[in-house]
């Protein structure tokens, strides 16, 4: 990743989900906000996510398939905050604590999917989201950001990166990138079907996914 220039703050990216599983699609949204915007991406798996029904697979497993996911590639970490707190993952107290911890002034920013973002008036507290953070919001298949109206983004929308780590908090970044039609309940309708499915995930996860015989996969070898 480059540095940035003297005396202007790094930008922190978290980027939150259920990751059930994680497949070449998250990857590849991960990477190339790594990349566009030269700062480490923090990929945090939710513990309860309130919105959905329960995951497919535990906290745990989910976890451990986005640390094989992300190993070799650098400038991506798994953060497991989220896994640690009681309660349903509410991503407003998630930046509240990210905000406690790195203080006021650090350009803090989050990044989600397309149908997130349209979907933010249903968050918990969503106004406030924009005083904890910026969005870096990922187009996707089905959902181009710009054929969409956007009315609570008005006036906060930049394509400036050093925009993002000269404010704190407030700013939307639509993030330019290779469209991926990879879904979690796409590889998860796969397996349940008996269809093709390991070319959706990073080959490690396809096979942890085999080992521990999860989404209703046959057992290949013993767990570890």
């Amino acid at each position: 990743m480059s540095a940035t220039s003297v005396g202007v703050p790094d930008l922190s990216v978290f980027y939150g989900g259920t990751f059930d599983p994680i497949h070449d699609g998250h990857l590849a949204i991960a990477c190339a906000a790594r990349d566009a915007l030269a700062a480490q991406v923090r990929l945090m798996p939710a513990a309860d996510p309130p919105h959905r029904a329960p995951p497919g697979a535990s906290a745990e497993h989910r976890a451990r398939m986005l640390d094989l996911a992300v190993a070799g590639e650098p400038g991506l970490v798994v953060d497991r905050r989220e896994l640690l707190r009681d309660g349903p993952s509410y991503t407003i107290e998630t930046l509240r604590q990210l905000r406690a911890e790195f203080g006021p002034a650090q350009p803090l920013a989050l990044l989600v999917g397309a149908d997130s973002f349209l979907d933010l008036p249903q968050w918990r507290e969503w106004r406030s989201l924009f005083d904890l953070a910026h969005f870096v919001v990922a187009e996707r298949p089905g959902s181009p950001l710009e054929a969409e109206r956007i009315p609570f983004a008005a006036g906060r929308e930049t394509a400036s990166v050093d925009c993002l780590r000269q404010a704190p908090a407030g700013r939307v970044y639509r993030l330019r990138q290779p469209l991926q039609a990879e879904s979690a309940s796409q590889v998860r309708a796969r397996i349940a079907a008996g269809e093709p499915w390991r070319e959706l995930v990073p080959p490690a996860v396809a096979a942890y996914i085999e080992r521990h015989g999860l989404y209703g996969v046959a057992l290949t070898g013993a767990s570890v």
